[in-house]
């Protein structure tokens, strides 16, 4: 089934002192529940479609699955929605982070279990990987116009999971941090290697951004937007490239510049 992203609404509209009733498109906006081992774990607000990859890139992003093996089964009902998941960690393990949920800054309700200053289990990382910047630049272009739910509704922040010549898996969510999970777990599902990878987003990089971003495993995070004092450091820390206000042929790079590939 094939969830309508998006509703029509009438609207008020009001330009240049003129005001009609038109019809305006909306992004819709669904909680997903998600159980593990048969515990309500958490809701996430989210616009409803790639239900298994956000479950599963949430789990991962917080450390709760590593690999394959970690994931006993997966059940989805888009009804509700609802996502189930049996995973090896035991129960009293998720219970004891259900009572560290810490609401983020993220939009459409950012959860983590997490502090920001908790320790990172770090994928493999490549110290010789490069990118030029104007493959930034032409990745970045093909990521702001692929969203055609943005350009109906402007509601909807874009990730995408790219290598240096093309992108290669295209997410997005009202949530940025739900748009970055779902890019998670399409390289879950589908065995790719992030380790010589960028990570792109139209989002604010905040501090649960950049710790998404380390649990990937990808060596660069680029956003058209800026990021956070925190998250900046954290990136330093983690030993991962962050540049922000990538748009058109410019850019600012906070962490990593050794990785330009000039």
């Amino acid at each position: 089934m094939v969830m309508e992203r998006s509703e029509k609404r009438e609207v008020l509209q009001i330009r240049d002192g003129v005001s009609e009733v038109v019809s305006r498109s909306v992004v819709k906006e669904v909680s997903l529940t998600v159980f593990v081992n048969g515990l309500n774990l958490l809701t996430l607000l989210t616009s409803g479609d790639f239900v298994e990859e956000l479950a599963v890139g949430f789990l991962l992003s917080e450390g709760l699955l590593g690999d394959r093996g970690d994931l006993l089964s997966i059940e989805v009902d888009e009804s509700g929605p609802t996502a189930r998941l049996r995973i090896t960690r035991e129960l009293e393990e998720l219970e004891k982070l259900r009572g560290r949920k810490t609401v983020t800054c993220g939009g459409g309700r950012g959860t983590t279990f997490h502090r920001a200053g908790d320790f990172l289990e770090r994928g493999p990382v490549r110290p010789d990987f490069r990118v030029a910047p104007a493959r930034v630049y032409a990745l970045m272009e093909e990521l702001n116009g692929r969203s055609s739910l943005h350009r109906e509704t402007g509601g909807v922040h874009s990730s995408a999971l790219a290598d240096t010549r093309e992108i290669l898996f295209f997410r997005e969510d009202i949530g940025r941090h739900n748009a970055v999970d779902k890019v998670h777990g399409a390289c879950f599902f589908n065995c790719v290697s992030t380790t010589e990878k960028l990570l792109l987003t139209t989002g604010r990089i905040s501090s649960e951004m950049v710790v998404k971003a380390s649990r990937m495993g990808v060596p660069v995070l680029i956003s058209r937007s800026a990021p956070t004092g925190l998250a900046i450091d954290l990136a330093q820390r983690e030993d991962l490239t962050l540049a922000g206000y990538a748009r058109g042929r410019s850019m600012v790079v906070y962490t990593g510049r050794e990785r330009n590939g000039d």
